[in-house]
C-alpha cells in the first residue's frame, strides 16, 4: 500500500498526496468487496461484512489524516 511510502514523504504536500492516493485504493477496494458481497462470490458474507467494515474505518482514518495535514500546511 501507499501508506509505507506517505510515512517517509519528503515533505507534507508529498504526504497528502501520496495519502490521497492510498484514499483511492481504499475506496477501490471497497467496491470491490461490494461486487463480491452482493454478486456471493464468496460464501462467508460475515467475513466480507468485517472486511468492508474495516475498509470504511481506514477509510476514515485516512480522511481525517489528510485534512489535518491540508489544514497544518495552510498554518
Amino acid at each position: 500500500m501507499n501508506y509505507g511510502e506517505a510515512q517517509s514523504a519528503e515533505s507534507r504536500k508529498d504526504f497528502i498526496h501520496k495519502m490521497q492516493i492510498s484514499l483511492k485504493e481504499l475506496r477501490e477496494t471497497y467496491v470491490n468487496l461490494k461486487i463480491i458481497e452482493k454478486a456471493k462470490l464468496n460464501n462467508r458474507t460475515d467475513i466480507i461484512r468485517v472486511l468492508i467494515s474495516e475498509n470504511n474505518e481506514l477509510i476514515s482514518i485516512f480522511v481525517k489524516s489528510v485534512e489535518t495535514s491540508k489544514k497544518r500546511l495552510q498554518e
